[in-house]
């Protein structure tokens, strides 16, 4: 039997498109459980693991650039190059952090409730000059390139780990696969005008967001 899917809705309702999304990759609550269950394995990896992210954005002009505009925040700050505090660095950092924090968060998170869909969805429209600052505008290749990068050292994160059996990797591995790509699914849609930014998750209040997420 085929199952009827709404165009309009997945184009004007996260929770409707998120489902939709987990139906055609059986991405499911035991992924969810998956990805906390990789918690020890990932997390002391964190540092190098986002360092090697920034190393990769830094080695080419075009995603380079982002790091040496100022951003919504940024505007009072004073550069002190002899104790290495220029705006590149200061902002990196900062990203650094929030690349961290979001990283934790989709790992430590119980349950993909409708608040957590709005977070993943704002990761997108932060990076978007519709996030709420005309100072932020980074072009869709570069957001799916970075995300396309993680992927790859998470992956290599599991797939080295000798603590874990095989059985724990092949499912590490989907479940980190499945998450990338409903990211890069809620990344794409601010991209995208077909979809509706007023209706997203009704219940969950719009922040603006004055600052990149990543880079």
């Amino acid at each position: 039997m085929v199952e009827h899917i709404d165009k309009t809705r997945l184009n004007n309702n996260l929770r409707y498109r998120f489902d939709f999304l987990s139906k055609f990759i059986d991405f499911s609550q035991h992924d969810v459980t998956t990805l906390n269950i990789l918690v020890p394995i990932i997390f002391p990896l964190l540092p190098k693991a986002i360092d090697s992210v920034y190393k990769k954005l830094y080695s080419f002009d075009v995603t380079k650039r982002f790091f040496h505009l100022r951003n919504d925040g940024f505007e009072n700050f004073t550069s002190n190059k002899e104790f290495g505090m220029t705006l590149d660095a200061v902002q990196t950092e900062f990203r650094k952090d929030m690349l961290t924090v979001y990283l934790k968060r989709v790992l430590t998170q119980p349950e993909w409730n409708d608040s957590f869909l709005e977070y993943l969805s704002r990761v997108g429209q932060i990076h978007t000059n519709k996030g709420g600052s005309a100072s932020i505008n980074v072009d869709y290749i570069y957001m799916n390139a970075l995300f396309c990068y993680l992927e790859q050292i998470l992956i290599d994160i599991i797939w080295n780990a000798e603590n874990i059996d095989q059985k724990i990797k092949r499912q590490g591995i989907r479940a980190i696969s499945r998450f990338i790509w409903i990211q890069n699914d809620l990344l794409t849609m601010h991209y995208s005008t077909t979809w509706n930014n007023d209706n997203s998750c009704s219940s969950i209040p719009i922040v603006k967001l004055t600052k990149c997420f990543f880079i």
